[in-house]
């Protein structure tokens, strides 16, 4: 498993049942984002077994032993752990949004998701960024399963984040696939490298939106999608 430095492409090893040897797995495409380093778009390769024993680095500098019985799986389970919370390097997030519906009888309002609950890490600390997401858009001639906002959500969410790149890249990516009149994403998160080390700040939540086309414009579009998602009244 490869933890990338910063936003690119992700290559995981795939163990051949026969041989038990890893074999290449493709890299996933690029993601929506168009702003990526040409260096990071291909990380090498790390095999599970390496990281596992730079897991086992970290606990001996913490001053612990890897062996003793607690923690002696300890690194198998970070190492699934991590296949978990950044498998959003192994897919691109426009891709969820290819497949649209045109019957829907002229419908051209305002479309909102909100409270898109989401986990993600600080690029900085790799610390958890827990928060919801509220997503809208003004639709041309063609909507996406409202399922596929989320997805879109999670597939920026997991991988090693910023809130402000993660609230730029979910609005771009829809407004570039879908085409539409406008979009508007607000994210409302805590940051546990705030919460849990540092100032140690507990309560304290924040706050990003992103807006294009009518929702920047438009001030009477922004305040309604504003007015729907209502987040004075929500908490992360």
């Amino acid at each position: 498993m490869v933890i990338p430095a910063g936003e690119g492409w992700y290559a995981t090893p795939m163990t051949d049942k026969k041989s038990g040897k890893n074999k290449a797995r493709s890299p996933a495409r690029k993601s929506a984002d168009d702003g990526i380093p040409e260096a990071h778009r291909q990380a090498p390769t790390v095999t599970e077994q390496e990281a596992r024993r730079a897991i086992e680095v970290l606990l001996r500098w913490a001053g612990e032993d890897p062996q003793r019985e607690g923690l002696r799986d300890t690194p198998s389970r970070v190492v699934r752990a991590y296949r978990d919370w950044f498998s959003g390097y192994l897919s691109d997030p426009a891709d969820y949004l290819r497949r649209t519906f045109e019957e829907v009888e002229g419908y051209d309002e305002m479309i909102v998701l909100r409270d898109i609950e989401f986990e993600s890490h600080c690029e900085h600390h790799m610390a958890p960024i827990i928060g919801r997401a509220h997503v809208g858009y003004l639709p041309t001639t063609k909507v996406v399963g409202i399922s596929k906002l989320a997805r879109v959500v999670e597939g920026y969410a997991r991988r090693f984040q910023v809130q402000e790149k993660l609230t730029a890249q979910i609005a771009r990516c829809i407004n570039d696939v879908l085409k539409p009149r406008g979009v508007g994403v607000v994210i409302n998160a805590i940051h546990q490298c705030m919460t849990t080390r540092g100032v140690h700040k507990r309560g304290v939540s924040m706050i990003t939106s992103k807006m294009l086309g009518d929702f920047r414009e438009d001030a009477r579009t922004r305040n309604e999608f504003l007015r729907f998602i209502d987040i004075s009244s929500n908490n992360p």
